[in-house]
């Protein structure tokens, strides 16, 4: 009986561990061919919170648009959405 609890417990413990997951975002530059353009951007990251994670994610989202990822700056939680908001300008968050 005592091990099934330890058992419970810790499935317990891993579960609110694995949705208690924070908040990931990274800042980005990207480049349009056809018209030329750059753009730096802020987009929210799903999986785990590293810059290949981001450029794993971000890459085929700009694809679609037109865009070519040229570089994952940084990974950051929410409290560096506020500094990049303005210079993100329309690509905040937009990705």
């Amino acid at each position: 009986m005592k091990s099934r609890r330890t058992l419970l417990a810790t499935l317990a413990v891993a579960l609110a561990a694995g949705t208690a997951q924070a908040a990931c975002y990274a800042d980005y530059k990207a480049r349009q061919d056809d018209p030329f353009a750059l753009h730096y951007g802020v987009a929210r990251i799903e999986g785990r919170c590293t810059r290949e994670q981001a450029a794993a994610e971000l890459a085929p989202r700009l694809a679609a648009d037109g865009w070519r990822l040229l570089d994952v700056m940084s990974v950051f939680g929410e409290d560096g959405l506020g500094e990049r908001r303005e210079n993100a300008g329309a690509f905040f968050l937009r990705y």
